[in-house]
């Protein structure tokens, strides 16, 4: 996820881009830059970190210009660095291209490209686009455009200048976000409406495959094969700070509802739809490399440790290969057996957790193969791991994490999936199954989404409470340890969560009367075992709030409260089945008037022991 602006008008276009890219660095400040067409050329200033850096660059070497494009990085494709920046231009500095998304098809590009004597200076995807326009165009961009983008697969917004046609500015989208902002003898573009507020509040929302030209007076729209398309001005009526969450009043919140975006987008070009195989990134794991491997931890702290009691679970099911889970703080002060015959995985959202670094870096020692899991392009745990598989979910603002957390499930199946497909254990019909199922997840996600009143009324209810308990079996006690930390995390009411068949076991002491239990029973061989558990404690008094399966309607005889989750495979529950969890917990904070984005005592990013 990363940020575009784009301005046209009678104004130094620097100025206005600096504060444009400033309300969009919550989506990305790896690396941030700009393109202004000057007396018929484009001048492009980029540097890698945050954009104060970029904004000392033009304080020392400052453009004029009153046309420009302007970009805030999340890296994707290539590590964070100035090369890497955006914007990519064309050979000879003609054409300029800012891009937020994931061009699937860029390597196929690339290679015909250079075929064709182009030649590429950076390890970007979006690269490829400023040399297709090149290859198209012949004195109209938007011809060049159009034709650019219907050879281009995946998500893209895009940003295009050209210093031939110094009067128009191009943006065009597919599956991430563009708006339009329409001025008074000048207009904008840009990934999110806060960057244009400061100048207008009259904006177009642009929709998939859109294209908008834009020149300092007029904003015409089309398809992106040509069509005109009559779209009305949608005025903005937020206030800045509402707008940069997109409307919603948290940040946490906006992420939750990020969440069926970013399991699609984790698992594109990895899971296809009628591909019998996965590709892996650039991990070259061959059958024989698996067949020496005797053991895999799982190593991670926190929020990324629960994803990995999901991976425990499914790459043992899968590949039935043995796997421990590890709390990344305990690891190496036991003496974990490591060896060349170890395979490590390593889970962190920022890629800078101590303990998880410290544990990535003692399996090395020991010849270990580590493969890191990570939201972040060239963070330590990356650059010193043997592999590395990212998650695609985006900055994470909100302390709490939600999208990087189903990331990293996606993350655990497709490397499951692919070490069983590799030593054969998974067959090419269980895939397909698998495959397909998966490929339907973010649609049910933002099924599930909508679902909201029942929690809503349940956390309005029990908010006031103490103390509450999350139980489940199998996967669902996974699920259920990470619902147990978000409540804890932004409410910070005590909840724990048990294992449902240890109830009797000790933890049922605890229930009493009108104490809230929330019940998961997802897992169709262990759910007749969870009625029975629900029953225990509804016994002792306990208010439940249950999650299962639509059809499972058994489960509303025993509990006060249901949410029904849509069908899908057992083994992929915990990826639903975690967000009315995290509306419970930012529901249950909101009714006590915490700081959801800030709790109290936490950071986004643990980087001490």
């Amino acid at each position: 996820m990363c940020g575009i602006v784009g301005y046209i008008g009678p104004k130094k276009a620097v100025p206005i881009l600096i504060e444009g890219l400033s309300k969009l660095e919550y989506r990305g400040y790896d690396s941030a830059g700009v393109a202004i067409v000057n007396n018929g050329k484009i001048e492009i200033e980029k540097c890698k970190g945050r954009l104060s850096a970029l904004e000392e660059r033009l304080k020392a070497n400052p453009i004029d210009g009153s046309l420009g494009i302007g970009h805030t990085r999340w890296a994707t494709h290539g590590e964070p660095s100035d090369v890497n920046s955006h914007p990519h231009s064309n050979k000879d500095f003609t054409i300029s291209v800012v891009h937020n998304g994931i061009i699937e098809n860029y390597l196929k590009l690339k290679e015909w490209l250079i075929s064709l004597g182009y030649e590429f200076k950076t390890e970007t995807d979006t690269e490829v686009v400023p040399h297709l326009i090149d290859y198209f165009y012949d004195g109209d961009i938007v011809k060049a455009t159009m034709q650019a983008v219907s050879k281009i697969e995946g998500s893209y917004a895009l940003g295009i200048v050209c210093s031939k046609e110094p009067d128009k500015l191009i943006a065009v989208r597919k599956d991430s976000p563009l708006i339009v902002g329409k001025g008074n003898g000048e207009n904008f573009i840009a990934s999110d409406i806060p960057a244009v507020l400061p100048y207008t509040r009259d904006v177009y929302l642009l929709d998939n495959r859109e294209m908008a030209v834009l020149t300092k007076d007029n904003v015409e729209i089309y398809t992106i094969e040509g069509l005109k398309v009559n779209k009305e001005v949608f005025h903005v009526t937020w206030d800045a700070a509402s707008a940069e969450k997109g409307g919603y009043e948290h940040f946490m919140i906006k992420e939750i509802h990020e969440q069926p975006k970013a399991i699609k987008d984790t698992m594109t070009s990895r899971l296809m739809p009628g591909v019998d195989e996965i590709k892996l990134d650039d991990i070259k794991l061959t059958k024989e490399d698996l067949q020496n491997i005797n053991k895999i931890y799982i190593v991670a702290c926190g929020t990324a440790y629960h994803a990995g009691m999901v991976g425990k679970y499914v790459i043992e099911r899968l590949a039935k290969v043995p796997v421990e889970v590890d709390v990344a703080s305990e690891f190496r002060y036991r003496n974990p057996l490591i060896n060349k015959n170890t395979l490590m995985i390593v889970i962190s959202q920022s890629g800078e957790t101590a303990d998880t670094l410290a544990a990535l870096r003692l399996g090395k020692e020991n010849g270990a193969r580590v493969i890191a899991v990570t939201n972040v392009v060239g963070s330590s745990v990356a650059r010193e791991a043997t592999d590395v598989l990212y998650t695609w979910a985006g900055p994470e603002i909100a302390v709490a994490s939600t999208k990087a957390y189903v990331t990293q499930l996606i993350a655990m199946y497709i490397i499951a999936l692919y070490l069983g497909r590799l030593n054969g254990n998974v067959s090419d019909e269980e895939f397909r199954l698998i495959r397909d199922e998966m490929l339907k997840l973010p649609e049910k996600a933002e099924h599930l989404l909508e679902q909201k009143e029942t929690i809503q009324k349940f956390a309005a209810m029990h908010y006031v409470h103490k103390d509450m308990f999350y139980i489940g079996r199998g996967l669902d006690f996974a699920v259920a340890l990470e619902g147990a930390l978000k409540i804890k995390e932004i409410s910070y009411i005590h909840a724990e969560a048990y294992a449902a068949g240890e109830l009797k076991h000790g933890p049922i002491a605890l229930i009493d009367k009108g104490v809230p239990v929330i019940a998961l029973a997802t897992q169709d061989e262990l759910f007749e075992k969870m009625l029975s558990n629900i029953k225990e404690v509804v016994a002792r008094g306990a208010h439940v709030i249950s999650f299962a399966f639509e059809g499972n309607d058994d489960i509303s005889k025993v509990s006060d409260a249901v949410v029904y989750l849509p069908k899908t495979l057992s083994i992929l529950a915990p990826v639903l089945s975690v967000i009315p969890l995290q509306l419970l917990a930012y529901y249950t904070a909101v009714e006590r008037g915490c700081d959801v984005d800030k709790p109290r005592n936490l950071a986004k990013s643990v980087t001490v022991e």
